[in-house]
Formats: structure tokens, sequence, C-alpha cells
């Protein structure tokens, strides 16, 4: 399948401009209207692609980080509570237990309307088709009923952190020699890893130089029970996940409690805003715009089958299809399908199987080799890998990258444990305590951890075993937040369980040269699982989408 193109117009809410290009893309435009009983009228409701959906109603401010969203009305399931998890202790903002099961029902029913209404759906998996053809198969994205209680001074200390990380993986990704000497040893021992730091070592010979640094990151969060501390579980460099529904779930959670949070007991202002789509967009149309060609294209390379799409579904194209279309000119210039490519946003790319064949490597070093803005770069691509982030939490070397003092305590204040399994005091203390640990491959997208007593077996094997392949992992402190009752909504139908929940705050950056354009806190995501699973992915079907409720 090749692409189609079409232009985009993005008006910007937050910063006075206009601005078109085109993108490539193989999706239809379709038109809504809406059901409620008021139709906006203010001076955002044009909007022309996914980018301007979160501007289709009326805008309300809100008082933390300077974030907008904007609110529809509402008019409500099954409820099914399931066995809960014993022996954890629990802190609730409300008592889910003593609220009346009718308010559930029409909530959850609100819910769903809302959900199908406004575009917070995903592709069904027991529908064949549904993760190649839009508009086949359609359910909603899996979703918390309501918001999860989180303390503000926590969430500002997570906002304030975003601008530092983005600078860091900035600088990370300048040192070539960082980059490769941390990862030599798992080069050994993962073919993945290796394969990407084949194509970085090509960049390095050819001393290939990127202008134009665009980074859209995402850096995840827990907030530890035993000692009230925001801990990072890791920076997302490659296809940060749901910018585009966690803005909708800010929405409906806001819209629930407009509705219903005198008789929760719930204040609606104290859901934050979310804005990261439009600020995501404005930092990738800000560097289509620095590469300055007006014909130019903007490409999101996404899996040949997504059930996310709509999350990803303004425009798209796979590796083998790059591969198969795709020229490099003599001065550097990407051409795909005959059209010139400005910027390439990578939604794919970030496990092994998304490389099935050497069609797909050649297409990304294709990409790296050109003249294209990249996001992320193969650099950056590096920088969040999880062993580059254990490097980093060791004694003195985030010295080596930032200057500020200040910015230095934050970030070191915000990582757990983390440690190589070369040192063999800490894997005989995961051995005898594996509870307490978590074992983490260099790979993105959920269901890849080891946990529990498999940490313990893996350890044990790894040690007998005397080979090199202790080099695939990490060992991290295990974080521990608090569990309170929550509603999961999934399939149509409401499970009540005990739930822990995880904060992502998204962050934008842009250099052009040694001028940094853009770096800026974009917005958040919040994914709430049941208390008893390990593994935390809304795509990987482990845990549902959130927002926050500022206490």
């Amino acid at each position: 399948m090749g692409v189609r193109y079409f232009s985009l117009s993005l008006c910007s809410p937050t910063h006075q401009y206009h601005q078109s290009f085109r993108l490539a893309t193989f999706t239809c435009d379709t038109k809504q209207k809406s059901n409620f009983s008021f139709y906006p009228t203010d001076k955002y409701r044009i909007f022309n692609t996914h980018y301007r959906r979160v501007s289709f109603f009326p805008i309300t401010q809100f008082s933390i980080c300077g974030l907008h969203s904007r609110i529809g009305n509402l008019k409500c399931g099954r409820v099914k509570e399931m066995e809960t998890q014993q022996g954890i202790a629990t802190k609730e903002a409300l008592d889910l237990q003593s609220v009346d099961q009718d308010l559930v029902q029409k909530m959850v029913y609100d819910a769903l309307v809302w959900s199908s209404l406004h575009g917070l759906v995903v592709g069904d998996r027991s529908v064949q088709r549904s993760g190649k053809v839009p508009g086949v198969g359609l359910v909603h994205a899996p979703f918390a009923l309501l918001p999860v209680s989180f303390p503000e001074s926590h969430f500002r200390e997570a906002c304030e952190l975003a601008p530092i990380f983005n600078e860091l993986v900035d600088r990370v990704s300048l040192d070539g020699k960082f980059l490769q000497e941390s990862l030599s040893r798992t080069k050994k021992v993962d073919p993945f890893t290796s394969r990407l730091l084949d194509i970085h070592s090509k960049m390095l010979e050819l001393n290939k130089k990127e202008d134009i640094r665009l980074g859209l990151h995402r850096s995840d969060y827990m907030l530890d029970e035993q000692t009230k501390s925001l801990l990072q579980i890791e920076v997302n460099t490659i296809s940060s996940s749901f910018s585009g529904l966690s803005c909708l779930v800010s929405e409906l959670h806001r819209s629930l409690l407009i509705h219903y949070g005198e008789r929760l007991g719930l204040d609606s202002k104290k859901v934050p805003g979310n804005s990261v789509v439009i600020q995501f967009a404005e930092a990738m149309a800000k560097a289509w715009t620095e590469y300055n060609n007006a014909r130019a294209l903007v490409l999101v390379v996404v899996q040949s089958e997504e059930h996310n799409m709509y999350d990803q579904h303004w425009l798209s194209s796979t590796l083998a299809e790059i591969d198969a279309e795709g020229e490099l000119l003599p001065d550097g210039t990407l051409l795909v399908g005959g059209q010139v490519i400005a910027v390439v946003y990578f939604r794919a790319g970030y496990a092994p199987t998304d490389y099935p064949s050497e069609s797909e490597w050649r297409a990304r070093l294709l990409m790296e080799q050109s003249s294209a803005v990249k996001c992320p770069s193969i650099s950056y691509h590096l920088a969040g890998t999880k062993k580059i982030q254990q490097e980093l939490a060791k004694p003195n070397v985030l010295e080596r990258f930032l200057d500020n003092k200040e910015d230095i305590a934050k970030v070191r204040k915000c990582f757990a444990g983390l440690w190589s399994l070369d040192d063999s005091e800490i894997v005989s203390k995961a051995i005898e305590n594996p509870e307490l640990y978590v074992m983490k491959p260099q790979r993105e997208g959920g269901g890849n951890n080891i946990y529990g007593e498999d940490v313990k077996e893996t350890l044990l094997r790894l040690k007998k075993d005397g080979t090199d392949e202790d080099a695939a992992y990490i060992l991290m402190q295990r974080i521990f937040p608090s569990v309170s009752l929550t509603f999961l909504m999934r399939d149509g139908i409401c499970h009540k369980d005990h739930a822990i929940s995880e904060l992502g705050i998204y962050g934008a950056y842009l250099r052009i040269k040694e001028k940094v354009i853009v770096n800026e806190q974009s917005g958040y995501l919040m994914r709430t699982k049941v208390a008893s699973s390990n593994e935390g992915g809304v795509a990987a079907g482990f845990a549902v989408l959130d927002s926050l409720y500022l206490t």
C-alpha cells in the first residue's frame, strides 16, 4: 500500500499563528456532528485534523502547568465487581464502595457515549480487519471511569523535570563515544540493540550532523508509597504514545465531574487540562518550517497492523513501504513515493518485531542518512535505552552532561535504584529478595520485564551459565505506589478493582544548530492497572488510560 498526501492547517490557541504543511497518509477524512445541547461557536471551532480535535469544544483554563482542555456535554453498561487483592494498604480520595450503583451505571453509560462521539476509540482486536482498515471494528479505548488522586506538589515536580530531561537526552545523544561504550557489552548479546548501534556507528563514520533536532519524549514515574518520593521508571524517546487519547480522557473526566461531581464530592477543576496533542503538533510544525521546503511532507512511520491507529491516524507509512518507495538524493533529500520528506516521526521501530526482514533495516538506515528531521534520530533512540538510564544513575555521570547543580539534584532525586548485572553484590540481594527488584531488557512496548520469583530464577540461570547474557538486562528497584479502589472500563464493562497508577509527563524539544527553539513540558499521560498486574502497557492489554485529580 502506498501513501496519500494532503495539507494540514495548524491554528494554535497557545501561539497566534497559522501553519499549513503537507502530510503523508492513507486514512479517510470524516466529518463529525455534535448531538449535544450546544454547538461550539468560539474561534477554535474549525479543525482539519486530529490535531484540532481537542479544540472542537469550548475552552476552560486550568491553573496547573498552564494547560487547556475542551469539554463536551454528556448526558448512562454493566458493572462487574472483581476480586480485589488483599494485604495492600489503600489510599482513596473517594469511597467508591459507598457510591450509589445507579449513579455508577449512569456514568458508565454517559462515558461510553462520550467516547464514541469524541473518538476515544481503538481497533477491536477480535475484529480481523480492525488494525488495518479505519472505521472497522471500533471499540472504546480502555479507561478509568473516574480520575485518580495525585498530589499536586508531585505533579508539579514531574512537570518541572520535563525540560531538564529534554536537555539531558539531547546532550547524551551528542556523545557518540558514551553511547557506544555504554552499550558495548549489550551489543554482544542483544541482536536488536546491535543493529541500532551499527546504524549509529555508520552515522559517526560519516560525521553526520543533525542541524534540526526534534524530540517528543515522555518520562514515566510512580509515587512510592513508603518514601513519598516521585521515582522515574523510564524515559521514552521513541514512539511516545497516547498523546491524542490522553487528552480525550482528561476531557471525559472533566465532563463527568461537571455533571456528577457534586454528588461524588469531587471538583471538576481539579482535573488538570492536557494539551499534549497540540504542543506536539506545534513542535513538529516548527521543525517542518525550519526544513524550509513548502512542498515537503511530514511522514509518520507506523506498524503494519495497528489497533491504536486512532491515536495516530492522521498520517502513516510502514518501514517496508518506505524501503520500497524511498530514495535518497545526492544532496541528502529523502523521497518517499516521489515526495520530499521534511520530518520523519517514528511510531514504530522500537521493537525487534518491527524489523521482520532486511527491508525494514534498509528503510531505517535510509532515513537516518537523509537530511530529513528524524524524531527520534538514532542517537536519541539509543539515549532512551534502559542501559543508558542505568549508566546515568551512576555517581558523577550526570555532571558530564548537565551544568546546573539544581537540575542535577532534581534529576538524581527522581532516580530509583538502578544497577548493572555485573554488580555481584546487588545480584545476590536480588536473588535473596526478588520481590524488591525488576529485571529490564533493552525493550519498549510492555510485556518485557521480569518480576518476582522469575527474577530469582533468571539470575540463578545467568549465574550458572556464566555467559555475557546478563549484559542484556539491568536491575531496577521495584517501586510500590499506593493502591486505591478504581472503576476500570474495558469492552463496555466496568470492573471494580484495587489499582495502582503511573504518571507520564510529555516533553517537546527542538534545537536548530545551537539555538533551542522549544523546550517544554507538554502534557501528561496517566495509566492505571490492577494492583496484581506487573506490566502496565495500555496497548499491550495490561492497563487503562486515566487522568489526574489533584489533591
